[in-house]
């Protein structure tokens, strides 16, 4: 499942940041406390360089609590990088991070400018709610649908801190093809973009290796089936998702999965962990090498 999704004012807002850049003193990504790597653009640690970032760690209550933590240890080995992992319904813990960016940019004494910082995440990541509270007020347009902020916005605070609102950045190419999964399974990429039967196999493979027991409990079922297949089918004949003839409606079973690892009706649960996305982007680094020397041989042999 390679996903290339890319409108055209995400393309706009990557020039944004990356003139932003030269002006800001932090930078604050939201991530998806489910999907931490996934919800990231590698292109914003290239952008960023040596400015400081605080890595927010959105919807943390729809994410298993252990996994955050591990995320949040790993996530700061990188240089002056801090984390702070959030739900949407804790405006107060969504508040420390203005004195969060206040620590990790002391204002000089001598300084009257506020402190300058460029906010950004992937679509329906819960930028914009965020930004609603941390401004005490609605400024940010916020909704299901990803890619809702289309225009860069500058919001004073009013507390020594402004921020540079950019449009939800997703990556222009999505070469490791679990993150594409990762990524339509929780909803940062509009449903329009792919099959749910594709994503819903994916998704039950995953549950079925890592979070056993949530579908035991949730499905009631005495014994795991064997495979995804297996378990859609299940799912499926539970709860009535028949065509004619007895056959199983797989749109309708693959909705249903979708919808309960979304809602954590299956429970709190986390798509990848540091050790797993380590793994995946080694193999992608084989795969890199094999397209770049079948493309020089085509070269080669042309001249």
């Amino acid at each position: 499942m390679l996903i290339q999704w890319y409108p055209g004012h995400m393309h706009k807002a990557s020039r944004e940041i990356k003139a932003a850049m030269e002006h800001v003193d932090l930078m604050i990504e939201i991530l998806d406390a489910r999907i931490p790597f996934s919800s990231q653009n590698p292109a914003l640690t290239k952008l960023r360089g040596d400015v400081p970032c605080i890595k927010v760690l959105s919807k943390c209550d729809l994410a298993d609590e252990q996994r955050t933590q591990i995320w949040q240890d790993y996530l700061e080995r990188e240089k002056n990088v801090k984390t702070l992992a959030v739900a949407m319904n804790q405006p107060e813990k969504i508040k420390q991070l203005t004195a969060l960016c206040h620590k990790l940019v002391p204002r000089l004494e001598s300084r009257s400018k506020p402190l300058h910082a460029l906010i950004t995440g992937i679509p329906n990541v819960g930028k914009s709610t965020i930004i609603n509270i941390l401004a005490g007020r609605t400024i940010a347009k916020t909704g299901d649908e990803p890619a809702v902020t289309k225009y860069q916005q500058r919001i004073d605070l009013g507390n020594g801190l402004v921020l540079f609102d950019t449009p939800g950045v997703l990556w222009g190419n999505i070469e490791n093809q679990n993150s594409g999964y990762r990524l339509a399974a929780t909803g940062a990429i509009k449903d329009t973009a792919f099959t749910h039967e594709d994503v819903a196999s994916w998704t039950a493979e995953f549950l079925l290796k890592h979070y056993p027991e949530l579908i035991k409990a949730r499905y009631q079922l005495e014994l795991l089936p064997e495979n995804e297949t297996e378990l859609l089918d299940v799912i499926g004949k539970k709860r009535g998702c028949l065509k004619s003839g007895g056959k199983i409606d797989l749109d309708k079973v693959a909705k249903i999965l979708i919808g309960e690892l979304r809602s954590t009706t299956l429970g709190r649960i986390t798509m990848e962990t540091p050790e797993m996305v380590e793994i995946e982007m080694a193999e992608l680094e084989i795969i890199r090498a094999e397209k770049a020397a079948k493309k020089l041989a085509r070269a080669k042999k042309r001249d």
